[in-house]
């Protein structure tokens, strides 16, 4: 049984979908839903690059809280009760997903999927295979 429901978004095409299926999924099942984001580089990080700056770092966190304030905005025009927005910083994109959920309590997790085949999933990796693959929980990914 879902009681707490923790959608992963990158703003990407298939994170939008995963953001629809997981509104979806929420409010059929009367569950709070939590919209999680990761970003790889933080303040501390970026203090140690040349090529990052503060206008650098504002234009990231504008476009963080846009999206979560976009995929919001989507859950409760379809009246989900309980939504949240959380942003987390991480250099391992998969381990910060499912560390946050454990630690939440979530016990379903959903996500997009890139839907890279071949040469290109061994070359990128798949956030989505290393979040089912690592999950306390069950994941939806979605296409």
């Amino acid at each position: 049984m879902v009681s707490k429901l923790l959608c992963a978004t990158d703003g990407s095409h298939s994170s939008e979908k995963a953001v629809t299926f997981a509104v979806s999924l929420a409010k059929s099942l009367g569950v709070p839903l939590t919209f999680f984001t990761v970003t790889t580089i933080g303040p501390e990080r970026a203090s140690h690059s040349a090529f990052w700056d503060a206008n650098v770092l504002e234009a990231v966190d504008a476009q963080i809280h846009r999206e979560l304030h976009q995929a919001k905005a989507v859950a409760e025009r379809a009246g989900v009760r309980v939504v949240r927005c959380v942003a987390a910083e991480g250099r391992n994109i998969p381990e910060t997903i499912v560390a946050f959920a454990k630690q939440d309590g979530a016990d379903h997790i959903v996500t997009g999927s890139a839907g890279h085949r071949g040469a290109a999933r061994i070359l990128l990796g798949s956030v989505a295979e290393a979040v089912v693959r690592s999950a306390h929980c069950p994941v939806t990914v979605v296409r």
